[in-house]
């Protein structure tokens, strides 16, 4: 018999805590669900930040780039691909804030099968697809 399972946190490496939570809590409109001290592995003091959209199970562990290996996986987490998929209720609503704050749009917006898409980058650079129901 197979258990419950939930995917609860995805990590993206970040180049700062603060401006990530900036981006993520007040343009996107997540919430802030814990940011605490924490320690490294070898003992180095660190936060354990975690974001997630309202009503989600699953969040956004921001883990601050440690070491050159991470610090040049910042932005490039998934080849350039869109790696990051953000479905929200209101698709032009969030997009106009996303405008407004300034957050670099890789497309236009489009109609596809799956409903309206459009391609922006995070904070980090990372490619994120924003989905919307596909207008009647």
């Amino acid at each position: 018999m197979l258990r419950a399972m939930t995917l609860e946190l995805v990590a993206l490496i970040v180049e700062e805590y603060d401006p990530a939570i900036a981006f993520f809590v007040d343009v996107l409109g997540f919430a802030l669900v814990e940011d605490v001290p924490a320690t490294t592995n070898d003992g180095r003091g660190k936060r354990w930040v975690v974001v997630r959209p309202p009503g989600a199970q699953t969040g956004l562990l921001l883990a601050r780039a440690d070491g050159e290996a991470q610090r040049a996986a910042v932005g490039h987490q998934h080849a350039g691909r869109v790696g990051l998929f953000l479905r929200v209720d209101d698709f032009e609503g969030t997009l106009g804030r996303m405008r407004a704050a300034g957050v670099e749009l890789v497309t236009e917006p489009r109609d596809e099968p799956y409903g309206r898409v459009v391609v922006f980058r995070d904070i980090a650079g990372n490619r994120w697809d924003l989905l919307g129901p596909r207008p009647s």
